[in-house]
């Protein structure tokens, strides 16, 4: 058992050692300092981006990179790895294969298919065909442009729009009017998940996307 609530020089952290939503070959995560697990998975404290122990803790990072890439290169597949930092020493965790969204899941087999780490036919069995819908989502369309106001992490494919709605029952209410809202919440809890059917999506404005985007009709986001 390790310990990553022993200080500012422990954490906890979830990272892929590629984007699993675009398929970037870039390392991809999060970090929590002074954590446990379960402080990340319950969302109520923002982690920072894996690139900051870069400047926090040098050493940790070169360290958890040069292990992310051995582990792609042995399983020849993006790496979902868990680790611990307890005072400033790198644990690791657990690694499996990395759940993705469709565009990734595309992307990355091309991506090993042309570094010469699988074959043709294991690039095809990669790709889900039951989860191509998701390339059929809403979108943002990138060639336009516009004026951002925030970013956000997403936890699930598409886009949404609306009217701002601050609380649920407001939310379903204005939903059985036909109009489009958007639910925002500083973090969600139960009580919340009839106003998250009725709206198009949810913001909030703590935790993060612990894990890979799930197909929902609504979806989640925080500030970064």
């Amino acid at each position: 058992m390790v310990f990553g609530n022993m200080g500012d020089d422990s954490g906890t952290g979830v990272a892929f050692t590629r984007n699993p939503n675009t398929g970037e070959t870039k390392l991809f995560g999060e970090y929590l300092r002074n954590a446990q697990g379960e402080d990340v998975i319950a969302g109520t404290r923002t982690p920072e981006r894996i690139e900051d122990l870069q400047t926090s803790q040098p050493e940790v990072y070169t360290q958890f990179v040069a292990i992310a890439n051995r582990l792609e290169t042995h399983y020849k597949d993006m790496q979902d790895l868990e680790f611990t930092v307890e005072r400033g020493k790198l644990y690791m965790l657990q690694t499996r294969s990395g759940k993705r969204s469709a565009e990734a899941a595309v992307k990355l087999a091309l991506a090993f298919l042309h570094e010469g780490a699988i074959d043709k036919r294991e690039a095809v069995r990669r790709v889900d065909a039951a989860s191509l819908d998701q390339l059929f989502h809403a979108r943002i369309d990138p060639a336009q442009q516009y004026e951002r106001v925030a970013g956000g992490l997403n936890a699930s494919p598409g886009a949404a729009s609306g009217a701002v709605v601050f609380d649920p029952d407001t939310a379903v209410e204005r939903a059985k009017n036909g109009e489009a809202v958007i639910l925002v919440r500083a973090e969600t809890t139960p009580d919340d998940v009839h106003g998250m059917i009725a709206a198009k999506g949810t913001l909030t404005s703590k935790g993060g996307a612990r894990r890979m985007p799930r197909l929902s009709r609504a979806g989640w986001a925080s500030p970064v």
